[in-house]
């Protein structure tokens, strides 16, 4: 008669992250980092959304050595405007003779950058104005969810459309009139998220301590709502990108040469029946950068949401 396998115990440096008993805060920290990267794994599509962005990120960075060509100087008109793609020009050329794969590389450094700007100024202003209302309440809560109805009444890229008409086109107010629209949601989130433990045991003996308001919310209730709020952020991420590729394709993002890609496939628009890739190229960029900020939001969401069954 045989027993059952025995249980294959972790040694080296898994036992130690797994260990029940962490002897400090920095290995209890490295331990939930190494539970929360098996959870994410479990995911195929998560951890292809993360190779999207790494590959992102790694194109932008090295834009430089990855683009054969200049991304704004053209060529000869006469002979290299709107060739298809080839072993020379991997994507084609464009109206002005200039290499689409060279305008699409340097465009990921536009597209990252709008999407981080627009992350760092939209983030902190949602999450202030949620938290605030969430745990102050009254006629406080009040006036600042009201303000947050009044720009979630309103489509995103309507409003950022008005809000760049009344700023002027370019990429810099184009940045400013999407971070505006984007941090209503992120108070939502915040608020929902105050509400749940501004009651609870631990903000009570923090008060008993004599813990000021604002040093409650900085220091208590804001580290709570940053998990949830990463994963929404992350998956408006895919958002961010369309609404600039939409100012873009109208004419009130980044302004020519700039190698926009909602731009390019505005330019490309003219010629979509007989020369495709002008306006492909860019769009299956804006595509494929999407959908890995989706997939990466959604692994996120399996790791950091605590409500998410594990």
């Amino acid at each position: 008669m045989t027993g059952a396998a025995p249980l294959v115990q972790p040694t080296g440096l898994r036992a130690w992250l797994l260990s029940p008993e962490p002897a400090s805060r920095w290995q209890a920290r490295l331990g939930r980092l190494y539970l929360g990267w098996r959870t994410f794994t479990k995911n195929p599509l998560a951890v292809f959304g993360l190779g999207i962005v790494l590959l992102l990120l790694l194109v932008a960075l090295f834009a430089g050595f990855l683009a054969p060509y200049s991304p704004v100087a053209g060529g000869d008109l006469r002979t290299l405007r709107l060739l298809p793609p080839s072993a020379e020009h991997w994507f084609g050329t464009d109206d002005q003779a200039r290499d689409i794969y060279s305008r699409v590389i340097y465009g990921s450094r536009i597209t990252l950058w709008v999407v981080l700007l627009v992350s760092v100024i939209a983030t902190p202003i949602g999450l202030l104005v949620g938290t605030v209302a969430g745990y102050v309440g009254g006629w406080v809560d009040t006036v600042l969810m009201r303000l947050t109805d009044i720009f979630l009444a309103f489509p995103r890229l309507v409003l950022a459309l008005a809000f760049v008409a009344a700023l002027g086109p370019g990429i810099e107010n184009a940045i400013i009139a999407i971070a505006i629209t984007s941090w209503p949601p992120y108070a939502r989130i915040a608020r929902a998220e105050t509400l749940m433990i501004r009651n609870s045991d631990f903000i009570a003996a923090v008060k008993l301590q004599g813990a000021s308001t604002p040093r409650i919310i900085m220091g208590h209730v804001v580290p709570l709502c940053i998990s949830s709020l990463i994963v929404r952020v992350t998956l408006d991420m895919a958002g961010i990108i369309l609404t600039a590729a939409g100012l873009g394709f109208l004419g009130l993002g980044a302004q020519p040469p700039m190698p926009e890609w909602g731009a390019m496939v505005a330019t490309g628009r003219n010629y979509l029946i007989d020369q495709w890739w002008v306006a492909a190229m860019p769009g299956l960029a804006i595509f494929v950068v999407s959908l890995g900020f989706n997939l990466l939001g959604d692994g996120l969401r399996d790791v950091l949401d605590p409500k998410a069954a594990k």
